[in-house]
C-alpha cells in the first residue's frame, strides 16, 4: 500500500493518473482533506480543487482511491473546458463511462453504522431499517401510504 506523504507527491500521482486516462495534464490544486466523512473526494469548482479523503487509502485500499481520483478529474476537466461538470449532466456520466471511473464510492467500513430502529408497514409489510427514530404520526409508507409500526422482533 502506497500512502502519498505530501502534496507534491499527492499531485505528481493526480497528474499521472489525468495524463493516462484522459490525456490531459492536472494543472491546479489537490489535498487531502481529514474532515470528509461520507465521501471520497470533492471537486470545488470556484477554487478548482480536489479534496480527497485519506481514510479511504487506509481502510479500502490504494485501487478505491484511484477510482475516486478519476471521478473527481471527470469534474474537473469538464469544468474546465465548459462542459456539463455535475452528476446528473450528459457528458459527465459519458466520461464516467469512457474512462472507467465509478459513479459513486463505496462507503467506508468505520462509518457503516448498524440500522439500530426498524419500522414495517402495517398494509404491505415493508421494513424500513433506520438510524434515527421517525415520528410514527408524521410519516407514512413510501409504497402503498399504509401507516408505519416498530417492528418488534
Amino acid at each position: 500500500m502506497k500512502i502519498l506523504n505530501d502534496e507534491k507527491e499527492l499531485f505528481k500521482f493526480v497528474n499521472n493518473i489525468s495524463l493516462e486516462s484522459f490525456n490531459l495534464p492536472f494543472e491546479h490544486h489537490v489535498r487531502f482533506n481529514n474532515r470528509l466523512r461520507t465521501t471520497g473526494g470533492r471537486y470545488i469548482p470556484n477554487k478548482k480543487t480536489i479534496e480527497l479523503n485519506p481514510k479511504y487509502i487506509l481502510e479500502i485500499g490504494m485501487d478505491e482511491m484511484v477510482g475516486i481520483i478519476k471521478h473527481e478529474l471527470c469534474h474537473y476537466h469538464l469544468h474546465i473546458q465548459g462542459k456539463g461538470y455535475r452528476h446528473g449532466d450528459r457528458e459527465f456520466k459519458e466520461l464516467l463511462k469512457l474512462t472507467g471511473s465509478p459513479r459513486y464510492c463505496k462507503p467506508l467500513p468505520s462509518n457503516k453504522k448498524a440500522r439500530k430502529h426498524i419500522y414495517v408497514c402495517k398494509k404491505c409489510r415493508h421494513q424500513y431499517k433506520r438510524i434515527r427514530r421517525i415520528n410514527l404520526k408524521k410519516y407514512r409508507c413510501g409504497k402503498c401510504k399504509g401507516k408505519l409500526q416498530i417492528y418488534e422482533t
